[in-house]
């Protein structure tokens, strides 16, 4: 396994939408496995391939307190089953030091396939549901950043920007 590079905003890759898998081979089974270390190593609970360069409808997860429950889901797609809205402090691997409040629906249902290509659905609520329209925004080229005001937004990017600036 390997750990790979996390793109963080405002890279434009970060906002290239990802192509649906269609080879459920080796290759896909160990960037699976490469995306779990980088994600448990970054110390994240989810991370969708657009954030390591890797534009395929694939993400990972893991909300579980022991990090002992990792999920796969592929060509993943959702319905909202509760509108009611809930509000969660989201960061973002992609978005290092950012903590910020995101309203988004409390219960959802997820149609994905796993890496050996076989269909599966759940429903999610809670940390899960979040998580699981968080990473699926990734896929869409979105960011939860998007969910702020135009003011946060900028004055976020420019301290990162500072930060790349400082480290290059």
């Amino acid at each position: 396994m390997a750990q790979l590079p996390i793109l963080e905003f405002p890279d434009p890759r970060l906002r290239k939408i990802a192509a649906p898998v269609t080879e459920f081979d080796d290759g896909l089974r160990t960037l699976v496995d490469n995306m779990f270390e980088t994600m448990y190593e970054s110390e994240g609970i989810g991370l969708a391939a657009t954030q390591v360069n890797v534009h395929k409808r694939l993400l990972v997860l893991d909300v579980s307190e022991e990090k002992d429950s990792p999920q796969v889901f592929i060509n993943p797609e959702f319905e909202v089953i509760e509108e009611e809205l809930q509000d969660y402090q989201e960061g973002c691997l992609s978005v290092p030091g950012f903590f910020e409040e995101v309203s988004r629906p409390r219960a959802i249902r997820v149609k994905a396939q796993n890496p050996h290509g076989e269909s599966c659905e759940l429903e999610a609520r809670g940390l899960l549901a979040v998580c699981i329209q968080h990473e699926i925004d990734h896929l869409n080229g979105k960011l939860f950043v998007d969910y702020l005001s135009p003011l946060k937004r900028q004055r976020i990017r420019g301290k990162l920007e500072k930060e790349h600036r400082k480290s290059a």
